[in-house]
């Protein structure tokens, strides 16, 4: 009997052990996966409606701009810099740590590279001097980030790049002379790049000189590349017979452009 006994308690002792080498293991291959491949998000505010909603879950590309030790969990001051590092592309809808704490992930799109001239006039961007187009959609309801409202709603292509495709996104304004609609005109540094929301009268960016700013290549993320899950809000957690209503089954698995 006593030997039965030790056998029993060693193979109970052998299964635990068994079964945190796999939860580890699978952390470990979790951590790796979030730090090289992909990493998800969800959209907490409306600084990029229309594009990205409240409530919006989305996986970030690690490898687009190459690693940073922002592409670690905690950012660990281990190294500067990046690694396999490449230039975003205006227009990338990317996440970034915001630069005066390094900790706070911020989403929006890319309008500015190095050496790039920023400016807004009258609500229109200008990029190096050119006008980018704005064409007006229609009016647009916003929800789901503090009061209903009703906005213009406008298809914005930016201007001609050599050897670049124009990009073309919409964008959101309550009107044409609100703080951001008129701005000095911004030289981005070597080293950095200029965001903006979509939501262009309800975002705080790199139009905000004191409170984001430039956003260094160093303190970027990843690329946003699909929405994965989506909820509009209107059924909480225990309200189970409400989930099915509460998703956005259009949003499901659909590219962020």
């Amino acid at each position: 009997m006593p030997a039965k006994t030790s056998s029993m308690a060693q193979k109970k002792s052998g299964g635990w052990l068994e079964s945190i080498k796999t939860i580890v293991y699978a952390g470990l291959i979790a951590i790796g996966i979030r730090t090289v491949a992909f990493e998800p998000f969800n959209i907490p505010s409306g600084s990029m409606i229309p594009t990205l909603l409240v409530g919006d879950y989305l996986f970030v590309s690690k490898f687009s701009y190459g690693y940073s030790r922002h592409s670690m969990p905690f950012s660990p001051n281990i190294f500067s810099g990046r690694i396999l590092g490449s230039m975003p592309n205006r227009g990338d809808v990317a996440v970034f740590k915001l630069p005066r704490d390094g900790s706070t992930d911020y989403i929006k799109r890319i309008i500015g590279l190095p050496g790039d001239r920023i400016q807004v006039r009258g609500g229109v961007l200008y990029l190096n001097g050119q006008a980018a187009r704005r064409e007006l959609v229609g009016n647009y309801t916003v929800e789901g980030d503090g009061p209903r409202m009703v906005v213009r709603q406008y298809r914005e292509i930016l201007p001609l790049q050599p050897g670049i495709e124009p990009h073309a996104h919409n964008i959101l304004e309550m009107s044409d002379d609100q703080p951001f609609d008129n701005t000095p005109e911004f030289l981005v540094p070597p080293g950095y790049v200029f965001a903006m929301g979509d939501n262009r009268d309800n975002s705080l960016d790199s139009r905000a000189q004191n409170a984001v700013g430039f956003v260094p290549l160093e303190n970027l993320v990843g690329r946003a590349e699909f929405i994965f899950f989506s909820v509009d809000g209107s059924a909480r957690w225990w309200e189970i017979w409400g989930w099915p209503m509460a998703i956005r089954w259009s949003r499901l698995f659909s590219a962020v452009r």
